[in-house]
């Protein structure tokens, strides 16, 4: 795959500054196996994660300092998930309706040939 990017390491490099910053050390763990996106995969990814990222900083687990953030991937029967689990943040409540965030997750989702669903019960990913 030409211009392709390592998955993993394209989510290392895109959360680094919010495991970078002192209080934030550590804080964020990435565990996905090896895995290429082309460009356009990419881009979508990085809006994703870009949009992720930020609400967890305002509202999530990466809003306090004992929050944590885990990302994994898995790969079965070429059907990639990707998960993202906040634990140790604020208590959070299912949003009334969808807000710009969610429907720009779902669209870019929806280019990568996937889908965007979140769970908001305590102790499940999102």
């Amino acid at each position: 795959m030409e211009n392709a990017a390592l998955v993993g390491d394209l989510i290392s490099v895109l959360l680094a500054p919010y495991d970078d910053m002192g209080a934030f050390s550590g804080r964020v763990r990435v565990s996905v196996p090896r895995l290429a996106a082309g460009e356009a995969a990419a881009t979508n990814l990085a809006l994703i994660l870009h949009e992720l990222a930020t609400n967890s900083v305002k509202y999530g687990a990466l809003s306090v300092g004992t929050g944590t953030l885990d990302v994994t991937c898995t790969i079965q029967d070429n059907d990639v998930a990707l998960v993202w689990m906040e634990r140790g943040g604020p208590t959070a409540a299912e949003p009334a309706e969808a807000g710009f965030g969610s429907k720009l997750i779902t669209r870019m989702a929806a280019r990568l040939g996937g889908s965007f669903a979140s769970d908001w019960s305590p102790g499940a990913s999102s």
